[in-house]
């Protein structure tokens, strides 16, 4: 009789682990929105099928400084976006696992919840998720496939669980990942400049700040030289100073082009040697600038608009500079100079949510 007992017990236990196995992997409890603090910026237009959570943030943000997406598991997407450089990269051109350099400037990846149009220089990207990616697969830079580093992921619990939590499933694939770096990327917000703080009351601009000021947004107008300004707003306005454009801004003539920039894309003429307006704020912590990493400082910046050169697909605005320029004194360039600083943002720089998880 015993035995029998035995058997039965042994019976239900089975047919219990049977039924559990053939269940399908339970769901997660729907995740709690990510709340991005916009200040005064308008509401971004967020990929409707990819809301911010919080659980895909915080493994965007793993992600992001996961350096297993690399082929020699030693570079991560923070190794040429680092934070206390407003996400930048210090070098010209970054190195990748082999050492080699890369072929543009690292961009800086901070407000891109309002970047409306393409990604990278050029544009290759349509979204925010394809971007991502790119610098995985690349050569010259993290030189891995999207088959090796799902592999890796998949055979780390730690990871196969916060995508439970961020995205429902264990089954990680490339998408999820590109959804989930997309949702950090979407996260990283900068807004408490000294000038956000001298728009809302709370910051005084020195005398020369806001000479800049008065210079970076008033137009150029050589018939009042006295009251012309440097007309910086035409490209970098807006919350974000910037202008979703592809634009030839005058740093080198035709015969000097080696790179085609958004031509390369498109495929299209008028595009040859326009390049992605990038957004201005921290520009002050972002050096080198322009696609090639040419100039250095800031002081090099205003010097070339002071007098841009001249190219068939040179945009309107700077050809009606020419031939003389903005005939900038030495004064107003130090001035444009201080006002760039002041959209320079210490909290960005400091913030623990946007730092390292490991």
């Amino acid at each position: 009789m015993k035995n029998k007992k035995l058997l039965v017990i042994f019976s239900v236990l089975a047919a219990v682990i049977v039924i559990n196995s053939c269940k399908k992997e339970p769901k997660e409890t729907p995740d709690e929105p990510y709340i991005l603090d916009t200040g005064t910026f308008p509401k971004p237009d967020i990929a409707s099928d990819n809301p911010l959570t919080r659980e895909g943030v915080k493994l965007g943000r793993m992600l992001f400084y996961e350096k297993m997406l690399s082929r020699t598991n030693t570079q991560s997407c923070a190794s040429c976006h680092m934070q206390q450089f407003a996400f930048n990269d210090t070098a010209q051109f970054s190195l990748g696992v082999k050492s080699l350099p890369g072929k543009r400037n690292a961009m800086s990846v901070v407000n891109m919840a309002w970047n409306t149009n393409e990604f990278f220089w050029d544009g290759r990207a349509h979204l925010l998720r394809h971007q991502s990616l790119k610098p995985v697969q690349d050569p010259l830079e993290m030189d891995e496939t999207l088959h090796n580093i799902v592999t890796k992921l998949q055979a780390s619990e730690t990871y196969r669980q916060q995508f439970r939590r961020a995205f429902g499933t264990t089954n990680i694939d490339t998408l999820l990942i590109s959804k989930a770096l997309e949702q950090f990327m979407n996260a990283i917000v900068s807004n408490r400049s000294k000038y956000d703080d001298y728009l809302a009351g709370k910051a005084t601009l020195t005398p020369q700040e806001e000479r800049g000021r008065f210079l970076f947004f008033t137009e150029y107008n050589p018939a009042f030289p006295a009251a012309s300004g440097a007309d910086c707003q035409h490209c970098h306005g807006g919350a974000n100073f910037e202008n979703d454009q592809y634009m030839n801004n005058g740093i080198d003539d035709d015969a000097s082009f080696t790179d085609v920039g958004r031509e390369a894309v498109t495929g299209l003429a008028r595009d040859k040697a326009r390049f992605k307006v990038p957004s201005l704020r921290n520009v002050g912590l972002t050096a080198p600038y322009m696609h090639d990493g040419r100039f250095r400082t800031l002081e090099e910046v205003v010097d070339h608009y002071n007098l841009v050169k001249n190219s068939v697909t040179l945009d309107p605005s700077f050809q009606q500079q020419l031939p003389g320029g903005l005939q900038l004194s030495a004064s107003d360039k130090s001035a444009l100079v201080a006002f760039l600083h002041t959209l320079t943002d210490q909290h960005l720089v400091t913030n623990p949510e946007y730092a390292s998880p490991f």
